[in-house]
């Protein structure tokens, strides 16, 4: 019988071995000797199949290079099981770790991502990006907005399809889920106000970054709120170099006591720059960043800063854009933690 049944799948493959075309289950039951009924139950996984006759058609299937048609068998179960999502640089480390978020909640579920990534540079329309992943196998998306769309105001989702930015900004339409950008710099400035801190500076990111954006309006709530004297910041690139040449700019400054600034590279920039100007850091300035991103990768790290749960704010994209909610569109600020290590110290006057 095995023999019959080898000889029987190696004539039909003789048949179906064409490049150009797909093998069908008609001919993957036609090899085995059964129903297509048959075949759809063992490439759909289910158990009312006998060992023999499962094992007979899955040595067809890899005898002729048999793949499920994923598309119809959505097309049958209403859904891709798959969502997609859109990034403006997947290397950035809160959008890698976003991603990791995202791929551990779609572990239990079975979900899928397909991923698209926007140019570097590039100036985009939430409308654009939402037209291309909808012609894609995806059951809903996820939108990084880094930088603000051209639309974002006017943006209609796709119809049927849940649609999360992560963003900042509350949309009308959307739900939109963040680490809470503003919220961060008062864990910050409390932080440095509470060791007797009043001359601050602030260091920003790029200025068409959001994140940057809502950092730099906490800290000057903040300065106002406490009547503090307020200083135009110093805009960066986010790398250490940016942050090393405004850190020698601001060595010069003899008032300033404290440095804030927008995340952790430029901040270690900024502390190099110090302490190559004869500064001491934590006893002459303090500096603190944002992101706790150099854990891994400097030793002994001591700078204080914040940390952001990137990961849990992807399991919670995720969910909402799997099971979104039914009214109203939600606005999700995840908050940071401070992180207190040894780059902050009690103010005392430099004059």
């Amino acid at each position: 019988m095995a023999d019959e049944s080898d000889s029987q799948t190696a004539r039909h493959m003789n048949v179906v071995q064409n490049p150009k075309r797909t093998v069908s289950m008609s001919d993957v039951a036609q090899a085995a000797g059964v129903s297509q009924q048959t075949v759809s139950r063992v490439a759909n996984g289910k158990t009312n199949v006998s060992p023999d006759t499962r094992k007979r058609v899955l040595k067809a299937m890899h005898t002729l290079g048999f793949r499920p048609n994923y598309a119809g068998r959505s097309l049958r179960q209403g859904s891709y099981h798959a969502v997609g999502l859109y990034v403006y640089d997947i290397t950035e480390i809160g959008n890698f770790n976003m991603l990791k978020g995202i791929l551990e909640a779609t572990r239990e579920p079975g979900y899928a991502v397909t991923m698209l990534e926007r140019p570097e540079g590039s100036a985009f329309s939430l409308s654009e990006v939402s037209q291309r992943m909808a012609a894609l196998p995806v059951d809903g998306m996820v939108i990084g907005m880094s930088r603000m769309a051209t639309d974002f105001n006017e943006f209609v989702p796709q119809p049927g399809m849940n649609t999360v930015i992560v963003t900042m900004y509350s949309h009308p339409r959307c739900t939109t889920v963040d680490s809470d950008q503003y919220g961060c710099s008062y864990l910050v400035m409390n932080h440095l106000y509470g060791y007797g801190h009043r001359q601050i500076r602030f260091v920003a990111g790029p200025v068409h970054s959001i994140d940057s954006q809502f950092r730099e309006r906490g800290w000057r709530d903040f300065m106002r709120d406490h009547n503090l004297e307020l200083h135009e910041p110093i805009h960066g690139d986010w790398t250490a170099n940016g942050g090393y040449e405004i850190g020698a700019k601001l060595a010069q400054d003899k008032q300033m006591t404290a440095i804030y600034v927008a995340n952790d590279q430029m901040a270690m920039g900024v502390i190099a720059a110090l302490r190559d100007a004869g500064l001491r850091v934590p006893e002459d300035i303090s500096v603190v960043g944002v992101d706790d991103a150099l854990e891994k990768t400097v030793p002994n790290v001591g700078l204080t800063t914040v940390r952001f749960d990137l990961v849990e704010r992807g399991r919670v994209v995720f969910e909402n854009v799997v099971n979104g909610p039914t009214g109203h569109p939600l606005a999700i600020r995840i908050p940071g933690k401070l992180i207190k290590r040894r780059s902050v110290a009690p103010a005392h006057s430099r004059t």
